[in-house]
């Protein structure tokens, strides 16, 4: 279900962040005459002849550099070449083919990935300086100028074809669910208590798991792939490097999981950094679960639980489709319920709902609450349809877009979610202008 990762890779200054830049649309990546400016990875979603896919930015390559700031560099570049399905190695025309190229492009090609060879700044070169880039044997290179946009649609058609060829090692029956969250909230006992013997290890002191560990199992006739992650701590916390690589590693995850489950300690209730969690999982539109852990230590009275609820929904109200559950990893209590909950937060994902039905519950919406007029114009909705799942998204018709406000839109949704179960997964909705509308 996740787009395609493309890694940009190559020796410092060689235009990786200009052509980042030219076909993000934005200006995602700092870009400098000097190297080292791109120090840690940049994710961001693009898309070329209707073919989407996440483009990943990296510092220059220096492989035999022991300067600790570019050992960091190669370390983050290293983890965009390990969760990469294509890379895309970066030279440059103006300095020609270099050691640090042929020693760059001896580690692609042990990666066994799909890489493609660039040949940037080549605006005011011949073609023939093409021919020397042959020697890294890493196939026909691609001439081209980032900064100009000359032969960068040739290259992205080659990146594009290339999906095609790839082959998933993940099982596609397999619910794949991420255990993410801040270190020592309990998420290796979680998993531990899931799997039903010791697969990570278990510690009181924070920051011992250090990669995403998967491990396949089946419940209950269902094939799982459990991701067990590092703790993520905000950045000011993280000292480590080692650390600070796996953070990075535990948001790969998420964006490669069906369903996240965020651990929280309910002892320490709902912190600042809980929440930025929350929002990584909602900006990458993925059905999430809500585990409070713990709760065998909480003081409880009646009103105990509505309390926390509560909390969790000032707190997290953007993201208010979170399926709640109140577990203690230690005691086993609740943790069998988390599974099925996943269950069901992917099954909602894939809802669809048909046309026709939609479109009456949009028209009972609308006469019950009709959208407010601006400026002596108003909405009005002529169509409504389906168009994905995971997560699902409507596309809805209207006479101009910018009449959809964000309330109107807010309150739609919610007419769709009393409707039809959607507990789990976000929404989406969006407007397009219907023309002839009558």
């Amino acid at each position: 279900m996740a787009k395609p990762l493309v890694a940009i890779v190559g020796r410092p200054n060689v235009g990786k962040s200009t052509f980042f830049n030219k076909v993000t649309g934005r200006k995602l990546s700092i870009v400098e005459d000097f190297p080292g400016v791109t120090r840690d990875r940049v994710y961001a979603d693009a898309e070329w002849c209707g073919k989407f896919f996440t483009l990943i930015d990296t510092g220059g390559l220096e492989l035999k550099s022991t300067d600790e700031m570019w050992v960091h560099i190669q370390k983050q570049a290293e983890i965009a070449i390990e969760t990469a399905d294509v890379i895309v190695l970066f030279t440059d025309a103006k300095s020609g083919l270099t050691s640090a190229d042929q020693e760059v492009a001896l580690k692609l090609r042990k990666s066994g990935k799909p890489v493609i060879l660039a040949v940037n700044k080549l605006d005011n070169y011949s073609q023939d300086k093409l021919f020397e880039f042959y020697n890294l044997g890493l196939g026909e290179p691609f001439g081209i100028s980032a900064e100009h946009g000359t032969g960068v649609g040739d290259l992205l058609d080659e990146i594009t074809e290339k999906f095609s060829d790839l082959t998933k090692e993940d099982d596609a029956d397999s619910i794949k669910i991420a255990i993410v969250g801040k270190p020592n909230a309990g998420k290796s006992s979680l998993c531990n208590k899931l799997l039903g013997f010791n697969r990570t290890i278990v510690s009181d002191i924070a920051g011992t798991t250090r990669d995403a560990v998967d491990t396949d199992f089946v419940f209950n006739g269902d094939k799982f792939t459990l991701i067990d992650t590092a703790g993520i701590r905000k950045k000011s916390s993280v000292n480590e490097d080692l650390e600070y690589y796996s953070v990075l590693r535990a948001l790969g995850a998420i964006r490669r999981a069906d369903v996240c489950v965020m651990v929280i300690d309910a002892e320490s209730g709902v912190t600042e950094q809980d929440v930025k969690i929350c929002g990584y999982i909602h900006e990458q539109n993925k059905p999430s679960i809500i585990a409070m852990n713990k709760w065998d230590i909480i003081e409880k009275d009646t009103n105990t639980i509505n309390i926390f609820n509560a909390k969790l929904s000032e707190d997290l109200k953007f993201m208010d489709y979170y399926i709640p559950v109140y577990i203690s990893a230690k005691t086993g209590q609740r943790t069998d319920k988390v599974l099925n909950l996943c269950k069901n937060a992917l099954e909602n994902s894939q809802k669809r709902i048909s046309t026709g039905a939609l479109n009456d519950l949009i028209l009972d919406c609308v006469r019950a609450n009709e959208p407010p007029s601006v400026n002596g114009k108003r909405l009005k909705i002529s169509y409504v349809t389906q168009a994905e799942t995971v997560p699902p998204t409507f596309i809805i018709f209207v006479n101009e877009e910018r009449l959809l406000h964000f309330s109107y839109k807010r309150y739609l949704e919610n007419c769709i979610r009393k409707a039809y179960d959607f507990s789990g997964t976000p929404i989406r909705i969006i407007a397009r202008e219907k023309r002839d509308d009558l």
